[in-house]
């Protein structure tokens, strides 16, 4: 089976083809920049723009960075604010006119690592970490996904550690690799005083950089970089598709 994979970042909105049993992106991506205002308007109308490349008619899976609940935007800390409370998977799958998933970014990834990465055939607690404009966090207990965590936003010395520990944050105080793995560490051992996974998977697009960095890091648990790389995003955008076959149930009214 075929399905479309989107991944919508803070600096680029790319996507393509995914063959569903092996993981490999069909086609070659296709990459366009985000708008520099990404309003909702904006964004639904690059994301169209992606997919219309390729001639796609068929189902469509994306990640976002952000809380997805039943495909409404929840929070976009990287993206826009304007994007808060907007139904993204209802008004691409009515412009569509197919099957759309949308699922927060790092899931996304961490679907890919578990179904065709490091994470494969795994049991226990498995910790997704992607490291980029911000740090975004997939938990999965016995393979199965919880969603949302956002970890990234926890407070450490006072500050968001996305703020403190990012890989943008590295490139912007010119971090050396020592430096910003210190710092990496602190969150780590937070994270692990909470959670206790058993493997620890280091995401995002500096994983391709692992070598400088992730033997410095010190945990309890097994560390590993990503395998899929750069086409997690897509690949596990795609698998939403399974993951969420369904829309989730909206809350009650309250009264």
């Amino acid at each position: 089976m075929e399905v479309f994979g989107l991944d919508i970042g803070g600096s680029g909105i790319k996507g393509a083809p995914v063959d569903l049993e092996t993981g490999e992106l069909v086609e070659e991506r296709i990459r366009i920049p985000t708008p520099q205002a990404p309003t909702s308007e904006a964004v639904v109308e690059t994301s169209l723009e992606v997919i219309g490349r390729f001639g796609w008619d068929g189902p469509v899976g994306v990640g976002f960075p952000g809380v997805i609940k039943d495909g409404v935007v929840h929070t976009a800390a990287n993206v826009a604010k304007e994007l808060i409370g907007f139904d993204l998977q209802g008004r691409l799958q009515g412009e569509i006119g197919n099957t759309v998933r949308v699922v927060n970014d790092a899931d996304a990834a961490g679907l890919a690592e578990m179904r065709w990465g490091a994470g494969r055939g795994v049991e226990g607690m498995v910790m997704m970490l992607t490291l980029g404009t911000g740090i975004g966090t997939a938990l999965f207990t016995q393979g199965k996904l919880m969603p949302n965590s956002e970890f990234g936003h926890l407070l450490i010395r006072d500050r968001e550690v996305e703020l403190w520990a990012s890989d943008r944050i590295r490139k912007q105080e010119d971090l050396s690799w020592k430096k910003w793995a210190k710092r990496l560490n602190e969150y780590l051992a937070t994270m692990e005083a909470l959670f206790w996974p058993d493997l620890i998977i280091v995401g995002g697009g500096v994983s391709k950089k692992a070598d400088k960095f992730v033997p410095k890091l010190e945990t309890r648990a097994r560390i590993v970089p990503a395998q899929m790389l750069n086409i997690a995003g897509i690949a596990g955008a795609a698998l939403a598709i399974e993951a969420f076959p369904r829309h989730a149930p909206r809350a009650a009214t309250p009264g």
